[in-house]
């Protein structure tokens, strides 16, 4: 059982590269120990197969400098916020031990997306509860409850709490993005069209990084919410 400083969860393998590639290409690049936990493998995506979406998220984690990704096996499209789900995420959440918790957007396009971000955040609150008992390869795990709980922004526009600096790391997000060929863009494909499959959703993953980092003064960022009151030493250290 290793300590992460970051561990982000995606509802759907390519969650985590759209919402927060940028940061966390930087955040590896910094030296920091980041994981990523998908709910589910995608499977009922209309375009590719479960097999092939899981060969792409290893490939995007390798882009991203990610040290650790774990499969949940949730029924993608019927994600739900009961005993046994939390109980799973718990495990995953002590076998991680983050300081950092990334998470589904709030509410959004896809019903699985807030499911998982509720989910999430029940999880993470009893992690840290010791009378959860949980096992990792028959050893008891120690409770433990990340610090920080973002949401990160997906197929909706939401007003953020927080817009972190990505510049430097946009081709590296959008490299990460890339590696879900069965998922998005491809002119020449025969599959079927999708919400994300479009030019002008992909052409979108760029122009909304860019444009956040707009509001920031700076060439690139991410939006986040904060699931909890923020605090600093002083106003003085934010933008």
């Amino acid at each position: 059982m290793e300590k992460f400083d970051i561990l982000a969860i995606g509802a759907h393998p390519d969650d985590v590269e759209l919402g927060c590639g940028g940061a966390i290409a930087k955040w590896s690049a910094e030296g920091k120990k980041v994981a990523i936990l998908d709910l589910t493998q995608g499977e009922l995506g209309t375009r590719g197969s479960a097999e092939l979406r899981d060969q792409e998220a290893a490939n995007a984690a390798k882009i991203l400098g990610v040290e650790n990704r774990h499969q949940l096996g949730l029924k993608d499209g019927f994600i739900r916020n009961d005993e046994e789900s939390q109980l799973k995420l718990i495990r995953e959440i002590r076998y991680f031990r983050p300081h950092l918790l990334l998470i589904n957007a709030p509410d959004d396009r896809h019903p699985d997306h807030p499911h998982a971000a509720a989910l999430a955040k029940d999880a993470a609150f009893k992690a840290g509860l010791r009378k959860i008992e949980t096992h990792w390869d028959g050893i008891l795990q120690e409770a433990h409850r990340p610090k920080l709980i973002f949401h990160y922004v997906q197929f909706w526009n939401i007003q953020p709490d927080i817009i972190m600096d990505i510049s430097g790391y946009l081709e590296h997000k959008i490299e990460s993005v890339k590696a879900y060929g069965s998922q998005f863009y491809q002119p020449n494909s025969s599959e079927p069209a999708t919400a994300i499959s479009s030019q002008n959703f992909w052409e979108s993953i760029e122009y909304r990084a860019k444009d956040m980092g707009r509001l920031i003064y700076t060439d690139a960022g991410e939006a986040f919410i904060s699931a909890q009151p923020m605090g600093c030493d002083n106003l003085f250290d934010l933008r």
